[in-house]
């Protein structure tokens, strides 16, 4: 594991500090700092240049619109079994 030290400017640590505030459990700042790391790291643009790998996107069933199929988002499970 990378241990790292970075400098926030006071916009943002501001901005973090609010956004911890308001976490009924906040996270601490290491997590934060992850998951907006692998966020942008994980946009499209990226992906294409191997910085992370792709995610399997869900290739579920997808009711056109002129389907019959209106309630499939209420009987999703008859939807999904083989």
């Amino acid at each position: 594991m990378k241990r790292a030290t970075i400098t926030l400017p006071d916009d943002l640590e501001q901005e973090l500090q609010a956004y911890l505030a308001e976490q009924d459990v906040p996270p601490s700042l290491t997590t934060v700092v992850q998951a907006a790391l692998r966020q942008y790291l994980d946009e499209r643009k990226w992906k294409s240049r191997g910085y992370l790998p792709a995610r399997q996107e869900f290739a579920g069933p997808v009711a056109e619109s002129t389907s019959e199929k209106c309630n499939i988002s209420i009987n999703h499970d008859e939807y999904l079994v083989d």
